[in-house]
């Protein structure tokens, strides 16, 4: 009887033996290494490329990267950033080659000057996934546009924000406006063109004047922090104008800083600005980490829809005014709700070009300022 028990035993430990040798070792993808007895990630999962800012510019670079660190934080992503040496594609290239070499699945690029870079990108990635947010892709000569289905171009609606940031501007009691922008890029130009659709709309429910054209109306030439942009914004405030809408990124930093030197106030963009200085009244914002943030929750539900542009606008909270933070005395979040739900339901149908406005207005000999006209628009 222990005979044959021994031999049991001997048995199951040789079977045991076998079954240990023939098992295979775990083997980890590319991206992943060993940790006991799983498989980690390796790198950064979702990565995001800064433009000519940083990341605590204040504006745009600011706000995408605000977006990724609470949905990657919500839903336990690993994240990083990667900055280039210069502004130039090549060095855009450069550093999505960076993200890519550490691991990154989605890269989000914040900003038309990625434009030229994702067109080659898509090609040369075509496993990663991108977001282009204020941009679609196109080679470097602006002949050939070309979407590819790795690539989400995320637009907004920056007519709108202007409007609202106008509107409110005018029911505040300011009449005297002024309008600074970086460059005459598109989405600049519209911030313009809504700002003054949005001033005349409510003048002409205020019954009041307005005051806005070529004297207080330019593109400073940039989107970086200039004293000459400074003392352009001084020589408005020591005239007549009141308050000066800045669609200029970094570059709204001169006007607050001006608007702080004239005790005087500006209206900020892209994200709400108001902790940048008191000068400012309100931002006209672009839900920059709402647009982000759905973009990363579809590739994490692996619905991400590349190959076609996505726009945000008030339909979509893609525009909006920071109420909690904006200084004003008399605008209220009623006159705000009533105004935001007649862009909703396309009661207001804000203009975004030159043409657009003068329909809006329907009146051509207003003193639209001779800068909006882009392109001979």
């Amino acid at each position: 009887m222990k005979k044959l028990l021994l031999l049991a035993l001997t048995a199951t430990f040789a079977l045991s033996l076998s079954a240990c040798k023939d098992d295979d070792p775990i083997v980890c993808d590319d991206m992943y290494v060993l940790d006991g007895d799983e498989c980690v990630y390796d790198g950064f999962e979702v990565a995001m490329i800064t433009d000519s800012g940083g990341i605590d510019d204040g504006s745009f670079n600011q706000g995408t990267w605000e977006g990724i660190m609470e949905f990657a934080a919500a839903n336990d992503l690993t994240y990083k950033y990667y900055k280039p040496l210069e502004v130039s594609d090549t060095a855009y290239l450069d550093a999505i080659g960076l993200a890519v070499e550490g691991n990154a699945q989605i890269i989000v690029t914040p900003g038309f000057l990625f434009e030229s870079s994702i067109y080659a990108a898509q090609d040369l990635y075509p496993d990663v996934k991108f977001v282009l947010i204020d941009g679609t892709p196109h080679d470097p000569t602006w002949t050939t546009w070309r979407t590819e289905d790795n690539v989400m171009p995320i637009l907004f609606d920056e007519h709108e924000a202007g409007f609202l940031a106008g509107y409110a501007a005018v029911l505040e009691g300011y009449t005297k406006l002024g309008f600074t922008g970086g460059m005459a890029v598109p989405a600049v130009v519209k911030f313009g063109v809504g700002f003054i659709a949005g001033a005349y709309y409510a003048a002409a429910m205020e019954e009041v004047t307005i005051e806005l054209g070529d004297d207080t109306y330019t593109y400073f030439g940039g989107f970086g922090a200039d004293d000459t942009y400074k003392n352009i914004a001084l020589s408005w405030y020591a005239g007549t104008t009141q308050i000066i809408f800045s669609a200029a990124g970094g570059a709204g930093q001169s006007v607050m800083a001006a608007a702080a030197d004239s005790d005087a106030m500006m209206i900020g963009v892209d994200i709400d600005q108001a902790g940048d200085s008191d000068t400012v009244l309100t931002s006209a914002m672009k839900q920059l980490g709402n647009a982000v943030k759905q973009a990363l929750q579809a590739y994490v539900d692996d619905t991400f829809v590349g190959g076609e542009t996505q726009v945000k606008n008030a339909m979509n909270d893609g525009v909006a005014l920071p109420m909690d933070t904006s200084r004003f005395l008399t605008f209220s979040q009623a006159d705000y709700d009533a105004i935001f739900a007649l862009l909703v339901d396309g009661t207001v149908d804000v203009p975004a070009t030159y043409a657009e406005l003068v329909l809006f207005l329907d009146d051509a000999t207003l003193d639209i300022p001779s800068a909006v006209t882009v392109n001979g628009e």
